[in-house]
């Protein structure tokens, strides 16, 4: 039963641990890169509507590849671009223009009938989609972004500590014991 106990209390230990590592590099790294979380180079973007679907599903997390030559995209890739100074995008490239240095997109959502209205200019993309995507988290990454989600998210935190200062006052509490036994059997023999 103690082993069990022991076992119980180490996975609890690990997960908790791990849940506050990864809320810390979240946040840290969401800070670092002016609110886009990075990792190895890749920025994490939530999808908000189902304009990629079945591939993207809304609510997704998706891992995109910001920098390189913006105008080497070709027809079928998928880019994310800004569509105006609030709206960030992420569709197919169905043609391809260029006119001079210029090169134009003209994007569709994979599941829209029709082509985006205005095509998109190179400089305004921002990053290539790698194909790399979670369903489902980007759901909780905009919960974590409210107040009421940045709140519970100290949650995991507060039971790490709390759980570390019963673990370390239990620990103490059985080598007080031995250790004031110690102490008299020493007196002892003196």
């Amino acid at each position: 039963m103690k082993v069990i106990k022991k076992w119980i209390s180490n996975i609890l230990t690990i997960l908790l641990f791990a849940v506050f590592i990864l809320l810390l590099f979240v946040v840290i790294s969401s800070k670092a890169s002016g609110g886009e979380p990075q990792i190895f180079g890749y920025q994490l973007k939530t999808v908000l509507s189902g304009s990629m679907e079945p591939g993207i599903k809304t609510g997704s997390i998706i891992a995109v590849k910001p920098g390189g030559d913006m105008n080497r995209f070709k027809k079928g890739d998928v880019i994310t671009f800004k569509m105006d100074e609030k709206n960030i995008v992420t569709h197919r490239i169905i043609e391809v223009n260029k006119s001079g240095n210029q090169v134009l997109y003209r994007t569709m959502g994979d599941n829209n009938e029709t082509a985006d209205m205005d095509p998109v200019l190179s400089q305004n993309v921002i990053a290539e989609y790698s194909g790399f995507t979670i369903p489902y988290l980007g759901y909780f990454v905009s919960f974590t972004n409210s107040k009421n989600g940045a709140f519970l998210l100290i949650i995991p935190g507060l039971l790490l500590v709390i759980y570390s200062v019963v673990t370390i006052w239990k620990t103490i509490a059985e080598l007080d014991p031995k250790t004031v036994k110690d102490s008299e059997d020493i007196g002892k023999s003196i």
